[in-house]
């Protein structure tokens, strides 16, 4: 598939001709007022002035004021293709761009002089960086041979369309200033946007991210959406900008086209936020930036999408983690895109859990963007705390997730939550039919996410990292064998029911597993409202008897065996504590503790995840229970 022979998703289907590079040349508003977002000294800042909504990031601005620069170099980039360390330059980068951004908000609200020169001075550091690009998506080192970036040929990126975005809000904000303060700042920041990120994105259309082979990820509305703020504000207006805004739609249209009619993303909840979130933040701007006459508030997948975030809560500030999310995502969430599109479309619920996340202060490493979209926002920094609506039951078929709770609204009690779906989705783990269980909305039964992004992550020894392995997920090992990595490793018919005292998930893991004469592997996930209880239920057919499978659950928190068939598991975060019981009759009971040293996991779980392993009999045909309920 090319540019030119992509068929029409559901904005462009809705929108026609008025999204074609001639439509927008005809709406779309002059650079200086295509940003909803006022510059610096206007009257938004005095109310954000008074809020202290900004002190986090005041505090540590004056703190690192006059010190020197974070400093990305040579020796930490080469990393990345020496050791497949990729977090050593990364800091440096994300340091300065964090700093970069504190410097901005701070001289929009102050206009003091020594903040416009901290900001120009972060500008400048960036313009003079020799790649924007991070160096695991850096696409000319490895054909090469080399190790450094070639500034001759600039890789299209995450990285590099952050770049231009934030040096695009930051002319938004300061541009009057800078021009007067820092004459040709500004055109330099022009220059090296257009070398390193428009001209990249308009030669160029064999960027894996763009989709164009069916395989549409959130690199694509995270990148379009970020070209599209550069493209308005920094692209001379004219035919050059209107293509540049006429590819970033397309792309985020791509998008949203592959997402399932119920708006759920593969990549899990805390990928939402830079995937589905990024189209809505490039539809919120678009709707500006063209007068109101490209708007989206009427297509369908763009409403469902919108309740996938409160859709996924299990309680306060765990989420249902699926692929490479954690448990509990990071702080710095933009929870007025939520806020904002629920209003506009009506959807209460999307509005109440924005609410009930609204944080008093913005975190000192807010994103610029981000930042001044929700400081913009009056409506929103007026908006009162909410409690959540912790749905009472949710079924996703396009992605073939479930989850449920003892009563909607409430986060007390248990919940439970059921995978299916494939062996190949996006950030994809092998965990066909896993299950997380919660109490009081904390996971007992979890899921472990992902460790810190190395080389290895994403290349050919993925699934030798044990988080993404079948292995450590709460799934069988079917006679000594693992799941299978694939697509075709999938599970087949999943059937859920819900009633009021009783929500039921019941699927075939058998096609997941590459194991001859395996018939059935039927698993039953009941959460039982009535009784309060959850029940594992595991049934297997296979053409004759062999060798013993295994189940494995992975437990969080404190666990201890008080007896025989039953652990008892007291979750971190204050939870009740969990009874885990079976029949030890017909099975045999091992734990294996699995010591947390990296951060990405620690920080979630503590020091320590468990894993319960529950040897079955090698029959041909059998059937295994596990039950969870709240203990004490």
């Amino acid at each position: 598939m090319t540019k030119t022979d992509q068929s029409p998703g559901p904005l462009l289907a809705a929108w026609g001709p008025a999204a074609s590079r001639e439509g927008l040349a005809r709406v779309l508003l002059p650079p200086g007022e295509a940003i909803p977002v006022p510059p610096g000294g206007a009257g938004v800042w005095e109310r954000v002035r008074e809020s202290g909504v900004l002190d986090a990031v005041r505090e540590r601005a004056d703190s690192e004021l006059g010190t020197p620069w974070p400093q990305p170099l040579a020796s930490r980039y080469a990393r990345y293709f020496r050791d497949g360390d990729r977090t050593g330059y990364e800091a440096e980068v994300f340091g300065r761009q964090d700093r970069l951004t504190r410097a901005v908000l701070t001289a929009a609200l102050t206009g003091e002089p020594e903040w416009l020169d901290e900001a120009a001075d972060g500008v400048v550091l960036l313009c003079e960086q020799s790649s924007w690009c991070w160096p695991a998506h850096e696409d000319t080192c490895r054909p090469r041979g080399t190790v450094l970036p070639d500034v001759a040929t600039p890789c299209l990126d995450l990285g590099a369309a952050d770049v231009a975005a934030q040096l695009a809000w930051a002319d938004q904000v300061l541009g009057d200033r800078f021009a007067e303060r820092y004459p040709g700042l500004r055109e330099r920041v022009r220059a090296e946007v257009r070398a390193r990120v428009f001209e990249p994105f308009l030669l160029r259309d064999d960027w894996h991210w763009l989709g164009l082979d069916g395989d549409v990820h959130n690199w694509c509305p995270w990148i379009c959406s970020n070209v599209l703020v550069a493209a308005l504000r920094l692209a001379p207006d004219g035919d050059g900008r209107a293509r540049l805004v006429e590819w970033a739609v397309a792309g985020v249209d791509r998008y949203l086209a592959s997402l399932p009619a119920d708006g759920s993303v593969d990549e899990g909840y805390e990928y939402w936020w830079n995937g589905a979130c990024r189209a809505l933040e490039a539809l919120d701007v678009l709707e500006h930036a063209t007068g109101k006459a490209l708007a989206a508030a009427d297509v369908p997948v763009v409403r469902e999408t919108v309740a996938f975030p409160h859709r996924m809560q299990l309680g306060g500030p765990w989420y249902l983690n699926l692929a490479d999310a954690r448990a509990r995502p990071p702080a710095d969430l933009p929870w007025h895109v939520p806020y904002r599109w629920g209003r506009r479309l009506g959807e209460p619920d999307a509005v109440r859990h924005a609410r009930s996340e609204r944080p008093a202060r913005l975190p000192a490493d807010v994103e610029l963007g981000r930042a001044l979209m929700a400081l913009a926002d009056g409506e929103w920094a007026a908006a009162e705390p909410a409690e959540p609506p912790l749905a009472a039951s949710v079924w996703l078929p396009g992605t073939q997730v479930a989850l449920a709770r003892t009563a909607g609204g409430a986060r007390r009690g248990l919940a439970l939550a059921v995978k299916g779906g494939h062996n190949d989705e996006h950030h994809n783990h092998n965990d066909v039919g896993s299950v997380v269980v919660a109490v009081d909305g904390v996971p007992v039964l979890a899921d472990a996410g992902r460790p810190t992004y190395t080389a290895q992550t994403f290349g050919p020894d993925r699934y030798a990292i044990w988080t993404m392995q079948s292995t450590w997920h709460n799934v069988p090992e079917v006679r000594g064998t693992p799941q299978g990595q694939g697509r075709a490793f999938a599970a087949r018919d999943v059937e859920v029911a819900d009633g009021p005292g009783r929500f039921t998930a019941r699927l075939d893991l058998a096609a997941a597993y590459p194991v001859p004469g395996l018939l059935r592997w039927w698993r039953t996930a009941v959460l039982d409202r009535d009784g309060g209880r959850v029940t594992i239920g595991d049934a297997w057919e296979f053409a004759a008897a062999g060798e013993p499978s295994v189940l494995h659950f992975l437990l969080a928190g404190r666990v201890e065996r008080p007896g025989d068939g039953q652990v008892v598991v007291r979750p971190p975060d204050g939870a009740r504590a969990a009874l885990v019981s079976w029949d030890p009759a017909h099975a045999t009971a091992a734990v294996t503790v699995r010591p947390l040293e990296d951060p990405m996991l620690s920080s979630v779980w503590g020091d320590r995840l468990t894993r319960l392993e529950l040897r079955l009999p090698g029959t041909a045909r059998g059937a295994f229970e596990i039950r969870v309920e709240v203990w004490g």
